[in-house]
């Protein structure tokens, strides 16, 4: 970007290669001396590869609880603009006077109006199309076998109906049965091994049979020093249970994560969609109780 002379001195702007998490500190630090900022990524979206992880070394650090205030500060600072989808082609000049030449990659959205919705995706004709593969024979229990014909039927029609089909019959089984998600490959032609990647990628699907409560206890850096790991102590005792493991009841499945979002409650843990927070290893037996009683 090139510099413009005033009586002051040099005003000028800055360009900032790659949105990592570096990259979006350099550019606020810059942006806070009073420099326009341009941060350039090849990428659809800021937040690099830190924006792929659940946790960080060393501290165990929640990564999107590290990201989260810094692409929120960028996104409203208005001496940085962002441009996504570019590549640096070429830089000229000499310091305090650059140019430097980028290719934008077209988004097909107009970005200025565009909310983040998402109805474009859902509606991509091309988006989640896979190639039909061989579909396995596939045995479903009876009792369930309704529940996810129905689900099929609702979404089959649509263009990327997996996802929302996965999702519903994750939300009514609590977990996948090797026997539906065939069903769910022979009634919609999704490769078998597509679906499992995607059931076993998420940590709100599971494969495994699921209590009817899940205790999620947040072991994030700020959840532990508080005491989360008292907690998931009590718990574990209290069920007579490990981390990941199921009481025979069924009832319930106690499992640690890294983040609930909710750092300004640790310590604190989740039962399904329940949020309990600042919370001490005394509460335990309430919380459990609460559940316990529930036919």
């Amino acid at each position: 970007m090139r510099s413009e002379q005033s009586q002051l001195g040099t005003v000028g702007a800055a360009v900032v290669v790659g949105g990592g998490i570096g990259g979006m500190q350099a550019a606020l630090d810059l942006a806070g001396a009073g420099i326009k900022v341009y941060l350039v990524d090849n990428k659809a979206s800021i937040g690099g590869v830190m924006s792929q992880l659940d946790k960080t070394f060393p501290t165990n650090d929640c990564a999107m609880c590290t990201m989260a205030p810094r692409l929120v500060e960028v996104g409203r600072n208005p001496d940085i603009q962002i441009l996504s989808l570019s590549e640096v082609q070429s830089v000229r000049g000499e310091p305090g006077n650059f140019t430097v030449t980028l290719n934008k990659k077209p988004r097909f959205v107009d970005e200025a109006k565009c909310t983040g919705c998402g109805t474009c995706v859902a509606n991509c004709p091309t988006r989640n199309v896979v190639q039909p593969g061989q579909v396995p024979a596939a045995e479903v229990d009876p009792a369930i076998w309704l529940k996810v014909t129905n689900i099929i039927a609702r979404h089959k029609n649509r263009q990327g109906p997996l996802m929302p089909i996965l999702q519903e019959v994750n939300a009514a089984l609590n977990y996948f049965p090797e026997g539906v998600l065939k069903f769910i490959s022979q009634e919609t032609g999704y490769p078998l091994t597509h679906i499992y990647r995607i059931a076993t990628f998420y940590s709100a699907f599971s494969v495994v049979p699921r209590g009817k409560y899940v205790i999620n206890v947040c072991m994030g850096t700020t959840c532990y020093v508080r005491g989360s790991e008292r907690l998931m102590e009590k718990l574990s005792d209290m069920l007579a249970i490990k981390p990941d493991q199921t009481t025979p009841d069924m009832k319930f499945t106690l499992k640690s994560v890294r983040c609930i979002g909710c750092c300004g409650l640790a310590p604190a843990l989740t039962v399904g969609s329940e949020v309990y927070g600042k919370l001490a290893r005394t509460d335990m037996p309430d919380i459990v109780r609460k559940y316990q009683e529930v036919v």
